[in-house]
């Protein structure tokens, strides 16, 4: 005959007191690698933000120094451009946009592929599954060529609509276990209620699907603000450029003033890193709903 072993409280949370603190422990050689593999990641964005704080002269006869001093006036010549200022908006635009592209159409997609069944279900989700591995450079020229054939070029919907395409793999690879995840029963209680189809995606699917909705959102937004490829084959005027591409024609432009191209370049990358810093715990968060749906 079986037996069981009854725990008492006080020791099963002695137990996981014990267990944690043995997991939070670890190897200094694993601390020592993770603060040089840290340090290794920031020195590059640390150099480019404090070599905009200084001169051509300081960076010429110290390379790795200091500011001595702080020069301020790299940084009021460029927040004083207006084409900075323009390019920043036509990032924004196209991040943000497309964002709500990927949000809206990846949802959409992923509900159907989640909760219904139907004639080509399975290879329409290999077919998504397998666009994670078609990166948007192997097709630039062909995507190019239909971009014209739009009259597209030279227009941040030229950029915008690829990027909406060429993001719907990941969004569809990371929401549909989420929608999985809702219990059939709920949509059946909420059939009795008289909720139609679309009112039960928009009540309930898509507030159940918010750790997801939102960390598909935060990739789709970064990789529009860090995108160079395509902006480069579809947009022909700096006017239009987006700030990857604004960084570029800056350096080329400046390309003997070093102090005033590292002031720049700083400036049109901290608004990604201050967006990924922010929400870099939804990310994480989100992709583990998505390996435990």
């Amino acid at each position: 005959m079986a037996t069981t072993s009854i725990v008492a409280p006080g020791r099963r949370a002695t137990r996981e007191r014990r267990s944690s603190a043995a997991i939070g422990r670890a190897n200094p050689l694993t601390y020592l690698v993770a603060i040089l593999f840290v340090a290794a990641n920031l020195a590059p964005v640390l150099y480019i933000v404090l070599g905009g704080f200084r001169t051509n002269s300081q960076i010429t006869t110290s390379p790795a120094g200091l500011p001595a001093p702080f020069e301020l006036g790299n940084y009021g010549s460029v927040l004083s451009s207006g084409i900075f200022w323009q390019q920043l908006a036509n990032s924004t635009i196209s991040a943000v946009t497309t964002t709500a592209g990927v949000v809206m159409l990846g949802l959409m997609v992923s509900f159907v592929l989640a909760r219904y069944r139907f004639a080509g279900h399975g290879a329409l989700y290999a077919l998504f599954a397998a666009g994670l591995m078609f990166p948007i450079t192997v097709a630039i020229t062909p995507l190019y060529l239909l971009v014209k054939d739009l009259g597209l070029t030279n227009s941040l919907a030229g950029v915008i609509l690829p990027q909406i395409a060429f993001a719907l793999p990941t969004t569809v690879i990371i929401l549909v276990p989420f929608l999985r995840a809702i219990p059939d029963e709920l949509e059946e209680a909420a059939s009795i209620d008289g909720a139609s189809r679309l009112g039960f995606f928009f009540r309930m699917v898509v507030p159940l699907s918010l750790p997801g909705v939102v960390t598909v959102g935060i990739l789709a937004f970064i990789a529009s603000w860090n995108s160079y490829i395509l902006p480069l084959f579809i947009l022909n005027n700096e006017g239009s450029y987006t700030l990857p591409l604004g960084v570029q024609a800056f350096s080329s432009q400046y390309s003997v003033d070093t102090a005033k191209v590292l002031a720049f370049t700083s400036m049109s990358m901290i608004p990604a890193l201050v967006f990924f810093t922010i929400f870099q715990r939804r990310i994480v968060g989100g992709l583990t709903g998505a390996v435990k749906g």
